[in-house]
């Protein structure tokens, strides 16, 4: 079953700010609007319903700041995703938004590989209205095999008010990982992230030319070699844990892009075959805070950890106590 389509109207004034002065329309849109693809952006621009005080102008006009911009656009549903029925672990519900506690496997939106079967295809279904918020309300991510809690807005007003706290960096984002190795006790990673200069696919901390990217962390148990970590993200960049702790010299377990290998002294570790053969990065999303939308409330959830990353911890204790 495919939703019918429908609209809603969406409409923003915003005042350019200096530090703009000389940058592009639709780059400076994607970050004033970074709820809307910069296509999107881009066609409301050359249509006139994304207006540089009240003229229409060309996406690659260059703003001097203290303009004023208005989005009057008709926001039509995205058709082209179809609900289905998924099962969600929602941990909270209420009119403005969801959280729920996303299971290791799950990718969360559609893409290249992956168009149907994600958790945006399962939001779709449970609540149909999703149609009409871009991305159907998803405002952060977790990659496919990390586990643990996400929220998602259910109206566009609190859909800009989660984007908005995420910049502000008003939202709380507690993980755990086990890592291998043993880190001090706690610190704080400073160091920025990009693209990784040669290999395309993956993430790295690239000097000059990385977003800021800042990670705290706190060691809560260490296993002989390896450790349980607490981590908060102060930024929210692609990978930025496992590439965090991976550039501190302490990746991940079972992570296979950035920790595939394994020190010698811990190959031949009969007691570690389970956790060596662990299938995916060990790192879950244990508690998520927030001011709610409407209420203007601070909230707080928190989640267990899922069996196979209870499983590896246990066998790192039992080995740990056996030494």
């Amino acid at each position: 079953m495919t939703i019918p389509p429908s609209s809603t109207i969406t409409q923003h004034k915003e005042t350019i700010s200096a530090e703009h002065a000389g940058s592009r329309l639709d780059a400076v849109a994607a970050t004033m609007f970074p709820e809307y693809s910069r296509s999107r952006l881009k066609d409301w621009i050359k249509s006139g319903a994304l207006r540089i005080d009240g003229r229409t102008v060309k996406p690659n006009t260059k703003l001097a700041g203290g303009e004023h911009l208005e989005l009057d656009a008709e926001l039509e549903q995205d058709a082209s995703f179809e609900p289905e029925d998924i099962a969600l672990d929602i941990v909270y519900e209420d009119d403005e938004i969801i959280v729920l506690n996303k299971p290791v496997g799950l990718v969360v939106h559609p893409a290249a590989g992956n168009w149907s079967g994600t958790l945006l295809n399962g939001l779709l279904f449970h609540c149909p209205e999703l149609a009409n918020i871009p991305r159907a309300g998803i405002v952060h991510r977790l990659d496919k095999d990390t586990s643990g809690l996400m929220v998602v807005a259910k109206t566009l007003n609190a859909q800009l008010s989660l984007i908005d706290q995420l910049q502000q960096r008003s939202v709380s984002r507690t993980y755990w990982a086990i890592v291998r190795g043993e880190p001090d006790k706690k610190g704080i990673i400073d160091a920025p992230i990009g693209r990784h200069p040669t290999q395309r696919v993956k993430m790295a901390v690239v000097k000059g030319t990385g977003k800021e990217a800042r990670t705290h962390y706190r060691v809560t148990h260490k296993l002989s070699g390896f450790a349980l970590v607490e981590l908060k993200l102060e930024t929210g960049r692609t990978h930025q844990i496992r590439v965090h702790m991976s550039h501190l010299g302490f990746p991940l377990v079972g992570d296979q892009v950035y920790g595939s290998r394994w020190p010698a002294n811990l190959k031949n570790d009969e007691m570690l075959d389970y956790v060596r053969e662990f299938p995916r990065q060990a790192l879950h999303a244990k508690e998520l805070g927030l001011i709610h939308p409407g209420t203007g409330k601070e909230m707080s959830w928190q989640t267990m950890l899922p069996e196979d990353f209870e499983s590896v911890l246990l066998d790192l204790k039992d080995r740990h106590s056996a030494y």
